[in-house]
């Protein structure tokens, strides 16, 4: 079989899987076989998503051909974040040779599962020392290392663009998915009690509830939405941009494809970017380094972008100060 019709039978095959898991194994890898990758996703099935396409991409980039010198196994909790747990044991049981999970509810469930397996983490929602994750950036301590994001202050960002571009708002409704922790919430409450903005928290979730959920925001008669980091919410950024607009809600989130599909704006990593670095701490383990030696690290750079045919069709006129500081302005 060539390498073109391999990679389209594997691609066919997660997306036609049962819920539980894809190319399973019958029998644990043989001692010296090519090493087995282990991936924990929160969301459902997509080799899209930018987690999983750049990790690929990059992996390609280092010399890694998937069936030739690498396996891939995915387990995908299609938004049931409470499966993941019993997902993670079940890669365990492969006896693969280490795990990629995305989320602080996948890296909560690894660990879990082994505290023996390598693992590199991506966690866009959570503080991971205080979440007793790592025990410093530095040297991280145990089996973990991987990449985190820097949300006390991103969060107040958020906060800020929104006011810049609705300068009345005082009632702003916040998206938030419980089941990553409450850091990125504190960090936002703050700021929102020093500006006296009263902050409207949805919870979500499950994928079934957004429609409920968003609709409690113009019950609520809010101004702006606030979208807080989650693999649920990045994976319904078109959905929840076709709400905001049709609702002429001005809103802003973490992840590009929110603009993409339509919203107002974004502030954050360049994710393809962040999710690239993972493959490289793959690599690095693969060749002997150790996770407890391996530093996690944060992003250094952020993105701003705005949809100005968004912002049109809304009645929102935004501030050309505005527009000078934006890496992106898409028309």
């Amino acid at each position: 079989m060539d390498r073109r019709a391999f990679v389209t039978m594997v691609a066919e095959s997660v997306l036609a899987a049962p819920p539980v898991s894809w190319a399973q194994r019958s029998t644990p890898p043989r001692a010296g076989a090519i090493p087995v990758i282990g991936i924990l996703h929160a969301g459902v099935p997509d080799l899209a998503t930018p987690a999983i396409s750049a990790l690929r991409d990059q992996l390609r980039e280092l010399g890694y051909v998937e069936g030739q010198n690498l396996v891939l196994e995915y387990r995908w909790a299609r938004g049931r974040v409470e499966r993941l747990p019993a997902l993670a044991a079940d890669l365990v049981r492969l006896h693969i040779d280490m795990l990629y999970a995305i989320g602080p509810q996948a890296i909560r469930a690894a660990l879990g599962a082994s505290r023996t397996i390598a693992i590199v983490g991506t966690d866009l929602e959570s503080d991971p020392v205080d979440a007793g994750f790592i025990a410093s950036f530095a040297r991280p301590g145990g089996n973990l290392t991987g990449l985190f994001l820097d949300l006390p202050g991103l969060t107040g960002k958020w906060l800020q663009l929104v006011r810049e571009v609705v300068p009345a708002a005082r009632r702003i409704a916040v998206l938030w998915d419980p089941t990553t922790g409450s850091y990125q919430l504190r960090a936002l409450k703050v700021t929102g009690q020093a500006a006296g903005i009263d902050l409207r928290v949805l919870e979500i979730r499950d994928p079934s509830e957004y429609d409920r959920t968003l609709n409690e925001a113009i019950r609520a008669r809010s101004q702006a939405l606030i979208q807080l980091s989650s693999p649920l919410v990045r994976q319904a950024s078109a959905r929840i941009a076709d709400f905001a607009i049709r609702h002429r809600l001005p809103a802003i989130s973490l992840f590009k494809d929110f603009v993409d599909a339509g919203g107002l704006m974004t502030y954050g990593p360049d994710l393809f970017t962040f999710f690239r670095r993972a493959a490289v701490d793959i690599d690095k383990i693969l060749k002997g380094a150790k996770p407890s030696e391996l530093p996690a690290e944060q992003p250094t750079k952020y993105d701003f972008i705005v949809n100005l045919k968004t912002a049109k069709a809304l009645g929102l006129t935004i501030p050309q100060t505005l527009l000078l500081r934006a890496d992106q302005v898409i028309e």
